[in-house]
Protein backbone atom coordinates (compact mmCIF):
# COMPACT_ATOMS: atom_id res chain seq x y z
CA UNK A 1 0.00 0.00 0.00
CA UNK A 2 1.03 3.59 -1.05
CA UNK A 3 1.40 6.03 1.94
CA UNK A 4 0.95 9.75 0.66
CA UNK A 5 2.73 11.79 3.43
CA UNK A 6 0.46 14.41 4.43
CA UNK A 7 1.37 18.41 4.97
CA UNK A 8 2.35 19.06 8.14
CA UNK A 9 -0.04 20.97 9.95
CA UNK A 10 0.23 23.88 12.93
CA UNK A 11 -1.48 24.26 16.47
CA UNK A 12 -4.57 25.74 14.53
CA UNK A 13 -4.68 22.55 12.75
CA UNK A 14 -4.34 24.49 9.18
CA UNK A 15 -1.48 23.05 6.77
CA UNK A 16 1.50 24.35 7.37
CA UNK A 17 2.01 26.67 4.12
CA UNK A 18 6.09 26.95 4.16
CA UNK A 19 6.32 23.08 4.06
CA UNK A 20 3.08 23.47 1.36
CA UNK A 21 5.20 24.98 -1.09
CA UNK A 22 8.18 23.79 -3.01
CA UNK A 23 11.01 25.59 -5.04
CA UNK A 24 9.75 27.23 -8.35
CA UNK A 25 11.40 25.10 -11.01
CA UNK A 26 12.42 27.60 -13.66
CA UNK A 27 13.30 31.48 -13.75
CA UNK A 28 11.29 32.58 -10.80
CA UNK A 29 9.36 36.01 -11.74
CA UNK A 30 6.60 37.84 -9.20
CA UNK A 31 3.54 36.26 -11.35
CA UNK A 32 4.99 32.95 -10.80
CA UNK A 33 5.17 33.18 -6.90
CA UNK A 34 1.47 34.82 -6.76
CA UNK A 35 0.66 32.29 -8.97
CA UNK A 36 1.62 29.37 -6.54
CA UNK A 37 0.75 31.19 -3.37
CA UNK A 38 -3.19 31.56 -4.95
CA UNK A 39 -2.71 28.36 -5.65
CA UNK A 40 -2.64 27.04 -2.01
CA UNK A 41 -5.46 30.22 -1.36
CA UNK A 42 -7.77 29.26 -3.25
CA UNK A 43 -8.08 25.45 -2.75
CA UNK A 44 -8.83 26.26 0.91
CA UNK A 45 -5.20 25.06 2.74
CA UNK A 46 -5.04 28.22 4.05
CA UNK A 47 -7.92 29.80 5.91
CA UNK A 48 -9.02 33.71 5.85
CA UNK A 49 -7.02 35.55 9.02
CA UNK A 50 -4.43 33.33 8.41
CA UNK A 51 -1.06 35.26 9.12
CA UNK A 52 1.39 33.88 6.17
CA UNK A 53 4.84 32.83 6.38
CA UNK A 54 7.66 35.11 6.81
CA UNK A 55 9.27 36.72 3.33
CA UNK A 56 12.23 35.04 4.19
CA UNK A 57 10.68 31.43 5.05
CA UNK A 58 8.65 31.46 1.55
CA UNK A 59 11.70 32.60 -0.32
CA UNK A 60 13.29 29.94 1.24
CA UNK A 61 10.61 27.46 1.01
CA UNK A 62 10.01 28.56 -3.03
CA UNK A 63 13.92 28.93 -3.84
CA UNK A 64 13.29 32.55 -4.89
CA UNK A 65 14.95 35.57 -4.29
CA UNK A 66 13.14 37.70 -1.35
CA UNK A 67 12.28 40.53 -3.67
CA UNK A 68 10.15 38.20 -5.98
CA UNK A 69 8.22 37.01 -2.59
CA UNK A 70 7.61 40.53 -1.78
CA UNK A 71 6.65 41.80 -5.50
CA UNK A 72 4.45 38.79 -5.14
CA UNK A 73 2.69 39.79 -1.97
CA UNK A 74 2.52 43.12 -3.17
CA UNK A 75 0.51 42.36 -5.63
CA UNK A 76 -1.77 40.11 -3.73
CA UNK A 77 -2.14 42.86 -1.58
CA UNK A 78 -3.35 45.26 -4.27
CA UNK A 79 -6.16 42.64 -5.74
CA UNK A 80 -6.90 42.54 -1.98
CA UNK A 81 -6.51 38.84 -1.91
CA UNK A 82 -4.29 39.27 1.60
CA UNK A 83 -3.48 42.58 3.90
CA UNK A 84 -0.32 43.65 4.41
CA UNK A 85 0.14 44.90 7.99
CA UNK A 86 3.39 46.89 8.94
CA UNK A 87 5.13 45.10 11.42
CA UNK A 88 2.89 42.56 11.80
CA UNK A 89 3.09 40.69 8.84
CA UNK A 90 0.55 39.19 5.44
CA UNK A 91 -2.62 38.02 6.07
CA UNK A 92 -4.94 36.30 4.45
CA UNK A 93 -8.35 39.01 4.12
CA UNK A 94 -11.21 37.88 5.90
CA UNK A 95 -14.51 37.91 3.58
CA UNK A 96 -14.52 34.68 1.44
CA UNK A 97 -17.76 35.49 -0.91
CA UNK A 98 -15.08 38.36 -2.37
CA UNK A 99 -12.40 36.26 -2.70
CA UNK A 100 -13.47 34.30 -5.32
CA UNK A 101 -13.85 37.08 -8.48
CA UNK A 102 -10.35 38.17 -7.52
CA UNK A 103 -8.82 34.48 -7.97
CA UNK A 104 -10.21 34.34 -11.36
CA UNK A 105 -9.41 37.96 -12.32
CA UNK A 106 -5.68 36.61 -11.17
CA UNK A 107 -6.15 33.52 -12.73
CA UNK A 108 -6.88 35.08 -16.14
CA UNK A 109 -4.30 37.38 -16.13
CA UNK A 110 -1.89 34.31 -15.52
CA UNK A 111 -3.62 31.71 -18.06
CA UNK A 112 -4.43 29.41 -14.97
CA UNK A 113 -5.88 25.92 -16.69
CA UNK A 114 -8.85 26.25 -13.98
CA UNK A 115 -10.33 29.11 -15.27
CA UNK A 116 -10.01 28.16 -18.82
CA UNK A 117 -11.57 25.30 -18.01
CA UNK A 118 -14.52 27.64 -16.38
CA UNK A 119 -14.40 29.65 -19.67
CA UNK A 120 -14.73 26.43 -21.61
CA UNK A 121 -18.11 24.97 -19.53
CA UNK A 122 -19.20 28.11 -19.83
CA UNK A 123 -19.59 28.50 -23.31
CA UNK A 124 -21.46 25.31 -23.73
CA UNK A 125 -23.50 25.60 -21.09
CA UNK A 126 -24.83 29.07 -22.61
CA UNK A 127 -25.45 27.55 -26.02
CA UNK A 128 -27.81 24.96 -24.17
CA UNK A 129 -29.57 27.90 -22.50
CA UNK A 130 -29.96 29.44 -25.52
CA UNK A 131 -31.42 26.77 -26.91
CA UNK A 132 -34.12 26.02 -24.00
CA UNK A 133 -34.94 29.85 -23.83
CA UNK A 134 -36.04 29.59 -27.63
CA UNK A 135 -37.93 26.81 -27.20
CA UNK A 136 -39.77 27.77 -23.62
CA UNK A 137 -39.52 31.38 -23.32
CA UNK A 138 -43.25 33.38 -23.19
CA UNK A 139 -43.54 36.75 -24.35
CA UNK A 140 -43.37 38.13 -21.15
CA UNK A 141 -39.53 36.42 -21.12
CA UNK A 142 -38.73 37.65 -24.22
CA UNK A 143 -39.68 41.55 -22.50
CA UNK A 144 -37.77 41.23 -19.59
CA UNK A 145 -35.21 40.20 -22.42
CA UNK A 146 -35.63 43.39 -24.11
CA UNK A 147 -35.21 45.34 -20.60
CA UNK A 148 -32.22 44.57 -20.24
CA UNK A 149 -30.68 44.76 -23.76
CA UNK A 150 -32.10 48.59 -23.34
CA UNK A 151 -29.92 49.32 -20.48
CA UNK A 152 -27.10 48.02 -22.15
CA UNK A 153 -27.73 49.84 -24.82
CA UNK A 154 -28.65 53.02 -22.69
CA UNK A 155 -25.60 52.55 -20.38
CA UNK A 156 -23.23 55.03 -22.74
CA UNK A 157 -20.26 54.74 -21.05
CA UNK A 158 -20.85 53.82 -17.77
CA UNK A 159 -19.26 50.62 -17.76
CA UNK A 160 -20.26 49.14 -14.58
CA UNK A 161 -23.93 49.44 -15.96
CA UNK A 162 -23.14 47.89 -18.83
CA UNK A 163 -21.74 44.83 -17.70
CA UNK A 164 -24.47 44.51 -14.58
CA UNK A 165 -27.09 44.62 -17.70
CA UNK A 166 -24.93 42.10 -19.69
CA UNK A 167 -24.98 39.41 -17.08
CA UNK A 168 -28.46 40.01 -16.09
CA UNK A 169 -29.37 39.14 -19.86
CA UNK A 170 -27.43 35.93 -19.78
CA UNK A 171 -28.81 35.09 -16.14
CA UNK A 172 -32.38 35.66 -17.76
CA UNK A 173 -31.84 33.71 -20.65
CA UNK A 174 -31.00 30.69 -17.82
CA UNK A 175 -34.06 31.40 -16.08
CA UNK A 176 -35.93 31.56 -18.97
CA UNK A 177 -34.67 27.79 -20.27
CA UNK A 178 -36.38 26.82 -17.05
CA UNK A 179 -33.88 24.17 -16.13
CA UNK A 180 -32.96 24.08 -12.36
CA UNK A 181 -29.51 22.31 -13.02
CA UNK A 182 -28.67 24.42 -15.76
CA UNK A 183 -29.86 27.99 -13.95
CA UNK A 184 -27.74 27.12 -10.79
CA UNK A 185 -24.58 26.05 -12.56
CA UNK A 186 -24.45 29.54 -14.82
CA UNK A 187 -25.44 31.46 -11.23
CA UNK A 188 -22.79 29.84 -9.81
CA UNK A 189 -20.43 30.92 -12.14
CA UNK A 190 -21.73 34.51 -12.14
CA UNK A 191 -18.17 35.56 -10.71
CA UNK A 192 -16.65 34.54 -13.89
CA UNK A 193 -19.11 36.62 -15.97
CA UNK A 194 -18.43 39.80 -13.78
CA UNK A 195 -14.46 39.26 -14.08
CA UNK A 196 -14.10 38.78 -17.53
CA UNK A 197 -16.64 41.31 -18.65
CA UNK A 198 -15.15 44.16 -16.50
CA UNK A 199 -11.88 43.19 -18.23
CA UNK A 200 -13.08 43.12 -22.04
CA UNK A 201 -15.38 46.18 -21.46
CA UNK A 202 -12.72 48.87 -22.44
CA UNK A 203 -11.48 47.19 -25.47
CA UNK A 204 -12.57 48.71 -28.43
CA UNK A 205 -15.57 47.92 -29.87
CA UNK A 206 -16.76 45.69 -27.53
CA UNK A 207 -19.95 47.63 -26.75
CA UNK A 208 -21.23 47.39 -30.15
CA UNK A 209 -20.11 44.21 -30.85
CA UNK A 210 -21.17 42.82 -27.62
CA UNK A 211 -24.72 44.67 -28.40
CA UNK A 212 -24.83 43.30 -31.81
CA UNK A 213 -24.46 39.53 -30.62
CA UNK A 214 -27.12 40.04 -28.06
CA UNK A 215 -29.60 41.24 -30.31
CA UNK A 216 -28.90 38.13 -32.48
CA UNK A 217 -29.38 35.62 -29.86
CA UNK A 218 -32.85 38.15 -28.75
CA UNK A 219 -33.97 37.88 -31.77
CA UNK A 220 -34.00 33.94 -32.02
CA UNK A 221 -35.15 33.65 -28.96
CA UNK A 222 -38.12 35.92 -29.84
CA UNK A 223 -38.80 34.08 -33.05
CA UNK A 224 -38.68 30.46 -30.88
CA UNK A 225 -35.82 29.34 -33.11
CA UNK A 226 -33.40 26.86 -30.82
CA UNK A 227 -30.90 26.45 -33.93
CA UNK A 228 -30.57 29.99 -34.71
CA UNK A 229 -30.73 30.63 -30.83
CA UNK A 230 -27.44 28.27 -30.05
CA UNK A 231 -25.87 29.43 -32.87
CA UNK A 232 -26.18 33.20 -32.53
CA UNK A 233 -25.17 32.54 -28.13
CA UNK A 234 -22.18 30.66 -29.91
CA UNK A 235 -20.78 33.20 -31.83
CA UNK A 236 -21.03 35.50 -29.13
CA UNK A 237 -19.04 33.28 -26.99
CA UNK A 238 -16.61 32.68 -29.59
CA UNK A 239 -16.12 36.75 -30.23
CA UNK A 240 -16.43 37.10 -25.81
CA UNK A 241 -13.78 34.11 -26.09
CA UNK A 242 -11.88 36.50 -28.34
CA UNK A 243 -12.25 39.92 -26.53
CA UNK A 244 -10.64 37.91 -23.49
CA UNK A 245 -7.70 36.71 -24.56
CA UNK A 246 -6.96 40.34 -26.49
CA UNK A 247 -6.93 41.69 -23.20
CA UNK A 248 -5.13 38.75 -21.11
CA UNK A 249 -2.67 40.05 -24.67
CA UNK A 250 -2.78 43.70 -23.64
CA UNK A 251 -1.57 43.08 -20.12
CA UNK A 252 1.23 40.79 -21.03
CA UNK A 253 2.26 43.63 -23.70
CA UNK A 254 2.74 46.08 -21.12
CA UNK A 255 4.61 43.85 -18.87
CA UNK A 256 6.97 43.48 -20.69
CA UNK A 257 10.19 45.30 -20.20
Amino acid sequence: MTVTSQPARNSSGTPDLAQLLRPVVRESSVSEVAKRLLDHLSAGDIKPGTRLPAERVLAESLGVARSSVRGALSALDVLGIIEIRPGSGSYVREGTSEFLPRAINWGLMLGQRRTQDLVEVRTHMEGVSARLAAERASDEDVARLEEHLRRMRDAGTDAAAFVDADIAFHLETANIARNSVLSDILHSIRALLQVWMERVSDLEGTVSGTLCEHDAVLDAIRAHDPDAANQAMAEHMRMANARLRASISSDDEREQP
